[in-house]
Parts: C-alpha cells; structure tokens; sequence
C-alpha cells in the first residue's frame, strides 16, 4: 500500500458534528421538506412526478460510479425484463430501481439493522455485479478495496470489517435517535461509505440506506427526492465534503452542510414541479368551465379547437409556433384556410390572456400558455373580451 493512501479509521463517536455550524443548514432543510409534505396535489401526476424522481435517483447513483447509458438505455433498465439488458450499467440501473422500489414498501418500524443493510446491498449488487461481488457478503480476510481521490483504503476485511459493520448497525438504533432524522439519514450514508465493507456497491448501498432514512424522515410516497441526482450533479463537491470530513476525524459537519442543503435544494425543486402541476390542473378547470359556456354554435367551435390548443400547451411548455400549427393542424384540416384559422386562434387566446409568445435570439416565435391567467381573469372580465375578439389583429410577438 503506498505512503499516500489514507487509511480507515474507527470512529470514537458514529455521530458527531458542530451542531452550531449546522443549524442554519438544517433549518432550511426541514422548512423546505415541510413545505414539500404539506402542499396540496393531485394524486395522478404527482405519481408520474414521482417516477421521475426514481428515475433522477437511479441515474445519478449510477453515474456516480462511473455508469454510462443513454436515456432509451436507462428506461428499459427501469422497465421489468432484465434479460433485455446488455450493459452493466443498465444492470446497475435496474438492480437500484428494484431495490428502491423494495425500500417504499418496507414498514417503518422494521430497524435499519444488520441484516437490512447486508439484504440492501443484496439487491444493489444481485444480477449486476455478482461475478465479482457477493451480495450481501461484506469482505473476507485479505479482501481490502481502495477508493476514491485521494486514494482511501475501507476498513480492514474480515473480523475487523464484520466488527465494524456491526457497531455501525448497533450505532443506528441507538446513538442515532437522538438526532434529527434528516441528520441521522446523512450520517449514515458518509459511514457505510467510508467503511467501504462490501467488495463493490458501497456507495449504492450507502445511498440506498440513505433513502431509506429519508422516507422514515417524511421524504416518501409523494415527497421522495433524488438525492443521488444532487450528489451526481454536484459530484466534486460530493467528494470534497466526504474528503474534508475524513481529513478532520469524522467530524460530519461539512458532508452534514452539503448534504442538508442538497435536501431543501431537491425538495424546493420538486414542490416547483408540484406547484406547477396545481397551476396547470387549475388552469384546465377553469378553461373547460369558461370555453363551455359560449353559446353561440359559431363560438363553441371555434373554443372546442381553442381548447385542444390550450391542452398542447400545458403539455409541451414553450413551444415554437410552427412546431405547434403542426402539432394542431388536424383540428383544421377541414377549413379553406387552416394557416388563417390556426394563426387567428393563437392570436384569440392571447386577447383573453391565456396564452403568450416570446421571440428567441434567433427571431423565431414560441409561444405558452399563461398559467398566471386563472388568477388573473374574472368570468365577467372573459366574457367581456370574447365580445371584443374581432376588434385586436396584432400582437408583439407575431
């Protein structure tokens, strides 16, 4: 082993920090996930939210060890045919999302113990890297793994990395109530990772078990976070901070600072998602409810199209104004002059409020829907502009 490699060290303390220099962090931490456990949503897209999020998690876990795959790659990994799966790394991927996925499910009662961290890190490793790894095994006598920059060497194989494992284990049901769940979550990923006591899979594991404890934080069901997409995106500051708490004698405080403020930053991210959601379903309701309700024959087929503009709009965000004619051409495929009708539409909906446009640096147009408009128009305030339709030719952005 050479002079420059840092050796593993048994802690003294398995929980130990500044608990001064973290305040501030933790915080911000746990007014962001209550922000996030509060607000109100729709259960069908914040289920679609959701697996975006796995899907954030399984790719940045992944990729942090180095894993590479394009997005076709990384869906059929999350898909339920691992036959179908060619690369390592899609077996990664697919061995993580069946492990999250077994993680949900767990009761919370049910101690994050000995035999649960070695069934995690089965299922992490199982039928992606068993050929060199045994899963759940932590590592024999004379099976020392190196890792990391700079290089570190994990806890010692054998009886000493058994023994570790287990006042690690012993750690977590005890020492570790005493502090906050979202502390206790963090700490446990920077020991499991610094012990390095599986031949491979260790920062998976770790990060996994760092889940885990995060849902029992109140980071489940619709409240999950990709935690390991921060880690993945903010990779050398990662690494520095689990390097600066290894340089000061496992004191957490700096990975606890990185970590916590990575826990409002993905919590704050994904109640905009959520936020943006409710602007949306609030948006749709009350466009079916106004467009409904004109009653001439000649404007109720004129907002039936208006309608379906507005639905691909709130699908596809900014979107550029050819683009969307073609998106919404069928609806006009009937009419003498499809071009006129489209472009008189768009202009329709814009007079009302509810949508806008924007030139791009290279002068094309894109256009939007306005999801400030439900908060904005009154039913007499609609009804009224309807009336003065024919009246307004042109906007800035056309």
């Amino acid at each position: 082993m050479g002079p420059d490699v840092i050796r593993y060290q048994t802690p003294g303390d398995w929980i130990t920090y500044d608990r001064l220099a973290v305040v501030e962090a933790l915080v911000e931490a746990r007014a962001a996930v209550l922000s996030l456990k509060t607000i109100p949503y729709q259960r069908s897209w914040v289920d679609s939210l959701q697996l975006l999020q796995l899907k954030r998690e399984v790719a940045g876990t992944s990729r942090i060890e180095g894993a590479e795959f394009t997005e076709r790659e990384l869906d059929a990994a999350l898909g339920d045919s691992p036959e179908q799966l060619v690369t390592r790394s899609q077996r990664q991927a697919h061995a993580a999302v069946q492990t999250y996925r077994w993680i949900a499910g767990l009761p919370d009662d049910m101690p994050v113990d000995e035999a649960l961290i070695k069934a995690i890190h089965f299922r992490i490793v199982k039928g992606a890297d068993d050929d060199h790894c045994v899963p759940g095994k932590p590592r024999g006598a004379n099976e020392n793994v190196l890792f990391g920059t700079p290089r570190h060497r994990g806890v010692e194989g054998g009886d000493v990395c058994a023994e570790v494992l287990t006042q690690y284990a012993r750690a977590l049901q005890r020492e570790y109530k005493s502090h906050d769940p979202l502390i206790q979550a963090l700490a446990a990923h920077y020991h499991l990772a610094a012990m390095h006591p599986f031949l491979d899979g260790n920062g998976r594991t770790a990060r996994a078990i760092e889940a885990l404890l995060l849902q029992r934080a109140g980071l489940r069901d619709a409240c999950f976070i990709a935690m390991s997409n921060y880690y993945y995106d903010e990779k050398s500051a990662y690494r520095k901070a689990l390097n600066e708490v290894r340089a000061k004698d496992q004191d957490l405080t700096p990975f606890l600072v990185f970590g916590l403020r990575g826990i409002a930053l993905q919590s704050r991210r994904l109640l905009a998602e959520i936020q943006h959601e409710n602007a949306k379903a609030l948006f749709r309701n009350l466009m079916y409810d106004l467009f409904g309700r004109l009653k001439s024959p000649r404007r109720r087929v004129i907002a039936a199209r208006q309608i379906e503009m507005l639905k691909v709009l709130l699908e596809s965000g900014w979107i550029n104004a050819g683009t969307f004619s073609g998106k919404v051409s069928h609806l006009y495929k009937s009419l003498k002059n499809p071009e006129k009708a489209i472009l008189r539409d768009i202009r329709e909906l814009a007079q009302l409020g509810a949508l806008n446009g924007r030139k791009t640096t290279k002068g094309e147009t894109e256009i939007a829907a306005r999801l400030e408009w439900p908060m904005e128009i009154t039913e007499t305030e609609f009804f009224d502009r309807v009336k003065k339709l024919p009246k307004t030719r042109s906007f800035s952005f056309f």
